[in-house]
């Protein structure tokens, strides 16, 4: 997938706001003895790259130092089949070890906390962490799902028109 087609997902209606009322996805990478492994993680959205940010200590930040290929599902909508919307991302995760918190971290609780709940959140994520890894995730493919507006998959598409 090209960079413009993965702009075009990225911004398609619907997609600009789920990206937006949102920093809880699913994180899907494959462990050294080759199971794989889905776990919810926050993000925050850069408009170029996913960001997560984790314990230095976390298994991820070592598999994907050396798996860097993952995919990141973010799912909105719970007013019934209609409502329902996701964003499929596959990409390349660097990590990235920094001190003290991951200015995206900060973002992201920002974004879904209002604004006394995030500064005591940050304060006390400030105690626990002395650095951070900071897992920055490169679309290399995008789809955005809008059940309620028919942009469904392909396959679902192919099915109910016969």
């Amino acid at each position: 997938m090209d960079e413009h087609e993965i702009d075009a997902e990225l911004t398609a209606e619907g997609a600009r706001e789920l990206l937006a009322a949102t920093s809880g996805a699913h994180l899907a990478y494959v462990m050294e003895d080759g199971t794989p492994r889905v776990v919810p993680v926050g993000y925050f959205w850069t408009g170029h790259e996913f960001v997560v940010a984790t314990a230095v200590t976390a298994p991820k930040v070592a598999v994907l130092t050396d798996r860097p290929a993952v995919a990141l599902s973010i799912e909105g909508g719970s007013g019934g089949p209609t409502s329902a919307r996701a964003l499929s991302v596959r990409g390349t995760a660097r990590v990235t070890i920094v001190d003290g918190l991951v200015d995206e971290y900060v973002a992201a609780a920002r974004k879904s906390m209002d604004p006394e709940a995030a500064a005591e959140f940050v304060r006390n994520c400030r105690e626990v962490y002395a650095q951070q890894a900071r897992i920055a995730i490169t679309p290399t493919w995008v789809r955005f799902y809008d059940f309620g507006t028919g942009r469904i998959p392909g396959f679902l598409k192919d099915l109910t028109a016969r």
